[in-house]
């Protein structure tokens, strides 16, 4: 396992992935005033070995006021495996959703395409702002939904998860994502903080956190790829951080 610089994976990985990356970031520059947000040394960038392969993850961070952070990771293994992940994190004091996307490809094929505006309010509903402006939303329809996990409870009910079907099908996947984006990008900058809630918003956010540590595809990757410990670090530290206050 090396940390360096090194090119970009982007332009390796599958085209849905490139493009999605390319829009994820085109939205925040936007409607955001972004800054650094400091990951730790070893963990920006990483090369290690899956059954054979080479393994290399790239992270980008960012940070708003509306937002502790932004994460926006790509991984290749070898040839055959493509993801993209990301999660925009809000302030504590912040009464906003949880915005989760993935992308996993391998083949030239996408296997699961998912992203969602997962509440953390005790009801787990989104507000009537971000539920009127989704319905808003052109309809879309998918030939190949996909069952969320058993730790998916944290999902809204306008989650797209899919196995996209075509061509076509993935371009409306990632307009579905540039939308809830836009949505949720918007919706932070007009909304004013509310450190009253503060406690109850931090409590939903960890919650969402814990559950998505639950998902044991991506630790069974890290820990074969470079053992126990360092998934659990990477896990609780790059993927899934709890906020303190």
């Amino acid at each position: 396992m090396t940390a360096s610089s090194a090119p970009s994976l982007r332009e390796q990985q599958h085209p849905m992935i490139r493009q999605l990356a390319d829009i994820i970031e085109a939205v925040w520059q936007q409607h955001l005033t972004l800054s650094p947000y400091q990951l730790p040394e070893d963990l920006g960038y990483i090369e290690g070995r899956l059954e054979g392969e080479k393994l290399v993850i790239e992270n980008a961070c960012y940070q708003t006021p509306q937002f502790r952070k932004l994460h926006l990771e790509l991984a290749r293994v070898g040839k055959s495996l493509d993801i993209l992940h990301c999660v925009m994190f809000p302030r504590p004091d912040y009464d906003l959703p949880m915005f989760g996307c993935d992308i996993v490809g391998g083949r030239g094929q996408v296997s699961a395409a998912i992203v969602d505006l997962s509440p953390v309010s005790r009801d787990r509903t989104l507000s009537a702002a971000y539920r009127d402006a989704i319905a808003a939303l052109p309809s879309a329809d998918f030939s190949q939904p996909r069952d969320v996990p058993t730790w998916g409870d944290i999902f809204s009910n306008s989650c797209v998860f899919i196995r996209p079907a075509s061509p076509a099908e993935e371009q409306q996947f990632l307009q579905r994502v540039k939308d809830y984006l836009t949505i949720h990008c918007e919706q932070a900058i007009a909304l004013a903080p509310d450190p009253e809630r503060q406690a109850e918003i931090l409590a939903g956010q960890n919650r969402y956190c814990t559950q998505q540590q639950q998902n044991d595809k991506t630790r069974r990757v890290l820990e074969k790829a470079f053992g126990e410990a360092w998934a659990e670090r990477y896990m609780t530290t790059v993927l899934f951080d709890q906020a303190l206050n």
